[in-house]
């Protein structure tokens, strides 16, 4: 329920100067991303998924963590904060 995934293929991208093949993950979310700490288990874990999901090595990978408030995120006529 609190977890959206898009996936776009195909998007001319350029990573540390190379246009080999090549990933970003976007992780944006309420609680889960806010420390170095916290997002140094869930990068472990995603760059274990991703790299054997897309045969990709970990360094054409790129992931960005978003930490969140929950009045940022709108849901059921509302936000987060309310839900």
């Amino acid at each position: 329920q609190r977890v959206n995934v898009t996936v776009r293929c195909g998007l001319p991208m350029v990573l540390s100067g190379s246009a080999e093949p090549c990933a970003q993950l976007l992780v944006s979310s309420v609680g889960v991303v806010g420390t170095a700490e916290q997002n140094q288990r869930h990068s472990a874990r995603f760059f274990d998924v991703l790299t054997a999901k897309l045969g990709l090595g970990p360094e054409r990978i790129v992931i960005r963590f978003y930490p969140l408030e929950p009045w940022q995120i709108g849901k059921n006529r509302t936000v987060m904060t309310f839900l």
